[in-house]
């Protein structure tokens, strides 16, 4: 049985166009351009570092846009949609005895909300949020401790460049989703240990490693 730590934003939910138009709505606020459709394209181009290097907004106002976002986002979290095929993953995941989680930066108000309206809630063990931007490595050894894990019962799944860092800090393995925030060539420069396309591939790779595990 494998443990199964899932990123939300973007993994799970398609909040990118959303969290997009609300940034863009707080820019003048915060000090920073709104960024149109090229330019957020751009943007996917670019590991997090590099996206914080190229954006007009200050460090010392970041956390404070963070929080209004997610206080922002949770007036439209029931309305958003799940990425196609996470239903059946999840569900198909959950059947077969993997514990799932999530690690997320959004609030716990807010996921609880969403898997509350699309009847996710009971698949998930745990749910674990932190704030920090970069501090995904450290949430990510809480729950390790917290829950008793070992490194080696654990895969994350995550759609930026940061979660694949994270990870690798650990380290536990890796699975990299092209359908969230980063593309599919600056995730593969991160060097995760998948890459996929689909969220149907998820169950491929937790059995191959179950395969691997048992041929020990």
């Amino acid at each position: 049985m494998a443990v199964i730590i899932f990123d939300f934003d973007g993994t799970i939910a398609d909040t990118l166009a959303a969290i997009a138009e609300i940034a863009n709505r707080l820019a003048p606020l915060f000090g920073f351009s709104p960024a149109g459709p090229e330019k957020i394209k751009f943007f996917q181009t670019l590991s997090t570092q590099q996206l914080l290097q190229q954006s007009e907004i200050s460090v010392f106002k970041l956390p404070f846009l963070l929080r209004r976002v997610k206080t922002e986002l949770r007036r439209e979290i029931q309305q958003l949609n799940l990425i196609p095929g996470v239903r059946d993953a999840l569900i198909a995941l959950s059947n077969e005895g993997h514990t799932l989680g999530i690690v997320t930066s959004n609030s716990a108000d807010n996921v609880h909300l969403f898997l509350k309206k699309h009847d996710l809630a009971d698949l998930f063990s745990f749910i674990h949020t932190g704030t920090a931007l970069f501090g995904k490595s450290k949430v990510l050894k809480q729950v390790l401790r917290r829950n008793q894990l070992n490194a080696d019962q654990v895969l994350y799944i995550g759609d930026e460049t940061r979660d694949i860092e994270a990870a690798q800090k650990i380290p536990i393995r890796v699975v990299a989703v092209s359908w969230g925030f980063n593309s599919h060539q600056v995730l593969m420069s991160k060097k995760p240990d998948f890459l996929i396309d689909h969220p149907n591939e998820l169950m491929q790779i937790v059995t191959q490693l179950e395969g691997v595990k048992c041929s020990r």
